[in-house]
This record gives structure tokens, C-alpha cells and sequence, in this order.
């Protein structure tokens, strides 16, 4: 199973009443694939606000996602949580609802070991059939899967890749280490590029929902040996990929990247709490990045 270089982490659209806003969840899937190029879409990840949709709103969404990307891009659930059983139940779900693979976050909060971590991946890799897809991001989990752990799943014939956040280091690290037909993706926009450049496959990103089609290229031109010209779009990108996280300060996403889009023209509402909406400073700066 290939999920391609660019895959995004796609944005949950709202209505004024914090509802899936269904019209705008199809317009928006159109636009990723057609306009930002992505290969992939991740459906009910943080990005998504997976802690606050309902089981039965995943369900409709992965259902959804797979009907509306109609084999134009592959659809990645997020099925992943810090309860074992819990995440079993919603791959099995998402397994009926056609999705190509699942995304499974590092237990969040209750803190396992690393033998915790693998047992919990290895028993939900065990309960699919589908492609699974680690996620390292100890920003927001604490605890962090090591490499060694990593590299342990990946012999697990349907562990298939890892989306890394941990560090520019654990990814060469993987990389180097990694069985044949495992891939490793940076979770952090920042370092496509130096990802890349020590072999990982790709980036599980957020801002391709609005620089996707420039992301496309700078990865096609490394690829094609054209470095300079890959150097010159990184540069031209960078100060997009931190001020979305930054703006000025630390903003939770999707906050930021929801503000954009709806600048954008795509109506992709607001956040539900306990995440809030980008404050006038905050806009005033995203404004200023795309300005």
C-alpha cells in the first residue's frame, strides 16, 4: 500500500452550530485532492478534532471521505486512542467503511511503557486487515514511542509506516534502520524537506490544506535531483509551515489553519472547546503570512 509523498491531515468543517457540516466536508475533499495535489487524506486526526467527534461522526466521516475521494486519493481513518479496545473497535469501523488504512497516535495521558506501546499497536495491527500507520507525537501524548520500539512494530507484516514528530534525529534513525517497505513520514511541515534528504518517504501535513500544490513541487524537484530549486520553494514555505503554529505565539491546531482556509473562501467553521478561534492578533498575523 503506497499513501504518497503528500498526505494531509484534513480539517473537520463545522456549521454555526458546530455540526459536520457536510457540503462544505465535500468541497473541501475536492479541493485538497484536485487543487493542493494531496495523495492521501487522514480523516478524524488531530487535525480532524478527533477528541471531540463522537464515534458514530467518525463512522459517517470515514464513510463519507471514501465515497466522496471516490479512488481519486487514499483515505486514512484516525482510529487511534490511549484505550486498546476503544481503537480496535473504531479500525474495525473504519475497516467496514472502506477506508485504506488507519492511523493509530501513541496513547495519550495514561503514559504505557514502550512494551505497553507495543503491545497495544501489535493487538490492533492483529484485529484489521488494513494498513496501519504509527504516530509518534510526543507534544501532545508525553510519552514517545522509541525508535527501537518503532523498528520492533514494523516487523509486523500490516504496520506499514510511521508519522514521526519526535525529532529530525528519530526519523534518520528509523530510516536507517527500517525492514523494506516500511515508510517514515515527518509529522512537522517545518522539516519536509530535511526529512526527505535523509530518506524518509514523505509528509503527513497541515499546510497543504493552503500551500499543498507548492509542497507537491518542492518534493517533485528534490526527488528529480533539482535541490536548488526544491532549497529555493522550502524558504519561500518556511515561514508559513511555523506561522501556522506560531502566530505569534503557540496556537492549538487547527485553530490556525481553519482560519485560513475560511479566508480562503472555504467555509470550514469554527473549533469546539475546549479549543478556541484564532484571536485579532492571531488573524492579523495569518493574514500577514499569505499576504
Amino acid at each position: 500500500m503506497s499513501f504518497g509523498r503528500l498526505i494531509t491531515a484534513m480539517v473537520t468543517p463545522f456549521n454555526d452550530q458546530l455540526k459536520i457540516d457536510w457540503e462544505q466536508a465535500g468541497r473541501l475533499i475536492d479541493y485538497l485532492i484536485e487543487e493542493q495535489k494531496s495523495e492521501s487524506l487522514v480523516v478524524c486526526g488531530t487535525t480532524g478534532e478527533s477528541p471531540t467527534l463522537k464515534d458514530d461522526e467518525k463512522e459517517a466521516l470515514f464513510r463519507f471521505a471514501v465515497e466522496r475521494a471516490a479512488g481519486r486519493c487514499k483515505i486514512i481513518a484516525g482510529t487511534g486512542s490511549n484505550d486498546t479496545e476503544h481503537s480496535i473497535h473504531l479500525t474495525k469501523i473504519a475497516e467496514r467503511a472502506g477506508a485504506d488504512g488507519a492511523l493509530l497516535v501513541v496513547p495519550y495521558y495514561n503514559k504505557p511503557s514502550q512494551e505497553g506501546m507495543y503491545r497495544h499497536f501489535k493487538a490492533i495491527a492483529e484485529s484489521t486487515s488494513l494498513p496501519v500507520v504509527l504516530y509518534n507525537v510526543p507534544g501532545r501524548t508525553v510519552a514517545s514511542l522509541s525508535a527501537a520500539t518503532t523498528l520492533r512494530l514494523a516487523e509486523i507484516p500490516n504496520i506499514v509506516a510511521t508519522k514521526e514528530c519526535a525529532s529530525i534525529e528519530q526519523i534518520t534513525e528509523l530510516v536507517g534502520s527500517a525492514p523494506e517497505g516500511f515508510t517514515v513520514y515527518s509529522g512537522d511541515d517545518a522539516i519536509t524537506l530535511p526529512t526527505l534528504a535523509v530518506g524518509g518517504y514523505g509528509i503527513i501535513s497541515v499546510a497543504s490544506h493552503v500551500v499543498g500544490a507548492e509542497m507537491r513541487r518542492m518534493i517533485d524537484a528534490y526527488l528529480d535531483g533539482r535541490v536548488k530549486e526544491a532549497v529555493t520553494i522550502n524558504n519561500r514555505l518556511y515561514p508559513i509551515f511555523r506561522g501556522l503554529f506560531q502566530c505569534p505565539h503557540p496556537v492549538p491546531n487547527p485553530a490556525p489553519v481553519k482560519f485560513a482556509l475560511n479566508e480562503r473562501g472555504l467555509s470550514v467553521g469554527g473549533v469546539r472547546l475546549p479549543l478556541i478561534e484564532v484571536n485579532e492578533e492571531e488573524a492579523a498575523f495569518i493574514r500577514k503570512l499569505f499576504a
